[in-house]
């Protein structure tokens, strides 16, 4: 008897399963490519720039600044003295570091937004899992500007060691962004067994 509501909840869950899929690619074209084509349009001498839009709208360079500035704080704080302005860090006596549209994490920074809100979750627990997974992708990235300028200062022999950097972080932040998805998931698939378990238990008038 039971056989039935067993294939059609198989048949929904794979509905879903291929609704978030779409959803998530999607969203992650939308995304990716959007940030590439404000980049363009930002960008004085790429394809599409718009001075207008650059002056007013030009929310790359706002996180490249919200970037730069936390880093060169952490860097002079290592006792480094750092100057820097619209895309580039100088630390006296050490490193120069320009920070490309590479360098800001926006790529991964879609994948994320695309996943959490394309993922069946409650609206209060996407924003939620979105407003925690951004933030720690931006400190993290911090962190980077700032470990670099440090490390490279301290140990200015070494530069050559530190070609893979980019490599790295992306490492470094894929594993933190995978490792709060699972618990996000995990937590929100079993709050929705639990719900879909208390609806279809029968009653104690049923049972008679």
């Amino acid at each position: 008897m039971n056989e039935i509501p067993n294939k059609e909840a198989k048949k929904q869950a794979d509905r879903k399963a291929i609704k978030f899929v779409i959803a998530l690619f999607i969203l992650y074209i939308l995304f990716s490519q959007g940030n590439l084509f404000m980049n363009s349009v930002t960008t004085p001498g790429a394809k599409y720039y718009n001075a207008y839009i650059s002056q007013h709208f030009n929310y790359i360079q706002g996180l490249r600044t919200i970037l730069i500035i936390p880093a060169v704080w952490i860097i002079k704080a290592f006792g480094f003295y750092a100057i820097y302005n619209e895309t580039d860090v100088m630390v006296v006596a050490g490193p120069y570091l320009r920070i490309n549209y590479s360098c800001l994490g926006l790529g991964v920074m879609s994948f994320l937004a695309a996943f959490v809100l394309a993922f069946p979750a409650p609206w209060k627990s996407t924003f939620r899992m979105l407003a925690i997974g951004l933030l720690s992708i931006y400190l993290l990235n911090v962190c980077r500007i700032a470990g670099l300028g440090v490390l490279l200062g301290f140990f200015q022999s070494q530069r050559q060691n530190f070609t893979y950097h980019h490599e790295i972080f992306n490492i470094i932040v894929y594993i933190c962004v995978f490792t709060q998805l699972y618990f996000w998931i995990r937590k929100n698939t079993k709050g929705a067994a639990k719900i879909k378990t208390a609806v279809n238990a029968p009653s104690e008038s049923d049972s008679f």
